[in-house]
């Protein structure tokens, strides 16, 4: 990206718009992805402005690029939830990048969000400009609503990345070239620029509809739920420096704390509009499924109309020209068949995994302990299989392939991205609640409460104090919004990254130690055998599994023959180990064991597997091998901890560095970066 934008400033009056910025609306259903239409190519401003529907498919096209796929497939992970997974090597950008090693001189940085927010913030810009113009309507006030709520968001991506970054508010067509600030802008301050886009916000959140034919586009509750946010992060914690200096910064919220209040305050008052406004809610159990679980099940299968009241706003993603591939890296993996080889690239760390409550239903829907790899030699006529994978191989749910619809293509999966929902809307409201009164209100528990019950853990005692009850916010943040893109930078403006980071690095080690709270942690895990069913919409939730802790039943599972011919009384012996562990075994039922702490590819993993009829591949997995291929138990590594856990140079978060990497720099000598096409653009200190 050159400079903040890449259009010239002598086009005064003709503004050329790449294919498919501007689009048009044909939408019979709510399932239908707007965004998915003909564009123009080449318009004048003053024309599209000249009525209110050319207008309306000028901001269609602001959604455009508004999550680029940066913001998962860097940035999804290093929540100490989400991590990353690569073949070869950890000496990979996602991997660095998700351990908080950054090198502005490297391509380990994040380039792409800069890019693909300003472009957003020109576009809207144009939109606000000239839909100011325009005689006020019903109609132009809800778009004039929405266009400045879209460009609240692009500010609000670069500031929870970047800091400081520059302020635009006006087209470039309309700057004047002659001004330096024009091309070339600085940084300016964080608050400011939150002031302006919440106060535009505020005085416009009430034009947006009330609904809509599709959530895809902002109404008025997730204009309100958006407001909401962007106040949160405005009143939050960040990492702040003196601009223009290259003085070290330091993890503090903005210091006039009047307005801190006052930002607090206007979340809880937009959190509790949506909340009063009666339109929205948590999707209930349904159909034999969990709410949670008909959720995100339903909203993988596109089926909106059932996932429109918990789901605020989400990203259009369909077709050739709006697939996202986020759903490539954060899924379960596949090896062949009808959903092809995908290679999972992140996977969910084994002490977030062991962090749910007994019966949270969200652990199995946010987690998947399984892959889907064939049997055999991965023919057309092999069998595949939902295999049962160990503790450095459980990878993310929400977004696994069997709950898709086919893709288009192989590297999209149809899948549109989650912005807010909910149960974000409640827990924001908890929040404000405990921080406006010094501690949870009756208002701010229910918020709480509805979140646990939905979740099934409804009996879970709600702590009482102010600190212990934003703890347990952040927490319940973690079990609800895995793999959604936004706890990294939830955990920085809640000043508690670097206490979570230090407890998981903590936690990890006991769990790899099998100490604390991890020391009666079952070792040896009996898979249920279970074939995958290869069809768009298998409703697979997880496979069956018994935590052997019995020591002859354990003794007994881990004899694991070496000769096919005791493969037969071997699976009598499981079978009743099985039926002893209240599991209702049939005919031709199969188990197999796991050694939890080993590798996926140990010995005894693998001949395991061998025993209900692996043959081809029975040691591989579709995720990154840097991980699944070695332990996660330090005796099961000749008595030190696992590189992935704790290592000189790919340990868990051995880049993090405290007042210095909450916050991404600008890359420094890729051409065509900021730091190269900006020379009055200053470096985040320390880099």
């Amino acid at each position: 990206m050159k400079n903040i934008l890449t259009q010239s400033v002598n086009l005064k009056r003709l503004v050329v718009i790449p294919s498919l910025v501007i689009v048009g609306l044909i939408i019979s259903s709510c399932s239908e992805d707007f965004l998915d239409q003909p564009a123009y190519n080449i318009t004048d401003t003053n024309t599209v402005f000249n009525n209110l529907e050319t207008a309306d498919m000028f901001v269609q096209g602001c959604y455009r690029n508004l999550i680029p796929t940066e913001m998962y497939y860097q940035l999804g992970a290093g929540d100490t939830v989400i991590h990353s997974a690569e073949d070869a090597s950890t000496n990979n950008s996602k991997y660095n990048i998700c351990n908080y090693q950054y090198d502005a001189k490297t391509p380990n940085t994040v380039t792409g969000i800069y890019a693909a927010m300003y472009s957003g913030i020109e576009k809207t810009n144009i939109a606000i400009t000239r839909l100011g113009l325009m005689e006020p309507s019903t109609k132009r006030n809800a778009l004039l609503a929405e266009v400045k709520a879209i460009r609240a968001f692009c500010y609000y991506n670069l500031i929870r990345v970047y800091g400081d970054v520059p302020a635009v508010w006006i087209p470039l067509e309309d700057a004047d070239p002659n001004d330096p600030n024009t091309l070339y802008p600085k940084r300016a301050s964080r608050d400011e620029i939150y002031d302006r886009i919440i106060a535009d916000m505020q005085g416009s959140v009430n034009d947006l509809p009330a609904t809509g034919t599709t959530t895809e586009r902002l109404t008025k509750p997730a204009g309100n739920a958006l407001l909401a946010r962007i106040a949160l992060y405005a009143a939050g914690y960040s990492l702040r420096w003196p601009l223009n200096t290259s003085t070290m910064g330091t993890m503090s919220r903005r210091p006039d704390n009047s307005r801190v209040q006052q930002l607090y305050q206007i979340a809880n008052d937009a959190a509790f509009a949506v909340i009063s406004g009666g339109a929205n809610s948590l999707i209930q159990a349904q159909g034999g499924k969990s709410g949670f679980e008909a959720l995100w099940y339903n909203f993988d299968q596109r089926k909106f109309a059932v996932t429109n009241p918990e789901m605020l706003w989400h990203i259009a993603e369909y077709g050739p020209n709006t697939n996202s591939a986020f759903g490539v890296y954060a899924m379960e993996g596949s090896r062949g068949g009808t959903y092809g080889s995908r290679k999972a690239l992140q996977f969910v760390l084994p002490t977030y995994y062991l962090s749910f409550n007994p019966g949270d239903t969200r652990r199995d829907v946010s987690c998947t302990s399984y892959s889907i790899y064939f049997l055999n030699a991965g023919a057309a006529t092999d069998t595949w299989v939902n295999a049962g994978t160990t503790f450095s191989c459980i990878m993310a749910g929400k977004f696994r392939m069997g709950w898709c619809v086919a893709p288009q293509a192989a590297d999209g999966r149809n899948l549109n991205i989650p912005i807010l929902r909910y149960s974000d809307v409640l827990l924001m409201y908890a929040e404000t609640q405990n921080f406006l009164n010094g501690g949870p209100t009756s208002g701010g528990i229910n918020a709480l409460q509805l979140v646990r019950n939905r979740a099934g853990i409804g009996s879970l005692p709600i702590p009482t104090g102010q600190g212990a009850f934003e703890q347990a916010i952040v927490q319940e943040r973690k079990w609800e919004f895995a793999g959604e893109f936004n706890l990294r930078t939830d955990l920085i403006r809640m000043n508690k990254l670097q206490s979570e980071i230090m407890a998981t690095k903590q936690a990890m080690k006991d769990l790899s130690n099998k100490s604390g709270q991890y020391a009666s942690t079952p070792t040896l895990r009996l898979y249920k055998f279970e074939k995958n069913a290869q069809i768009y919409g298998d409703p697979f939730l997880a496979v069956k599994y018994i935590d052997l802790t019995n020591p002859a039943q354990i003794s007994a599972a881990s004899a694991v023959p070496t000769s096919s011919a005791s493969y037969a009384a071997y699976q009598t012996t499981l079978a009743g180990i099985a039926t002893a562990n209240g599991q209702t075994v049939v005919a031709g039922d199969k188990w197999y064991p796991a050694r939890m702490f080993e590798a996926y590819t140990s010995t005894f993993n693998g001949n395991a597997r061998k025993a209900v009829g692996f043959t081809g591949g029975f040691n591989a997995l579709q995720i990154g091998a840097i991980i699944y291929t070695k332990p996660t138990g330090s005796a099961e590594n000749g008595g030190t901890y696992p590189n992935w856990i704790e290592g000189g140079g790919d340990g868990l978060f051995y880049g993090f560095v405290p007042n210095k990497t909450e916050l991404l720099p600008f890359a420094a000598l890729s051409v065509g970066h900021p730091m190269i096409d900006n020379p009055n653009l200053t470096q985040l200190p320390g880099y």
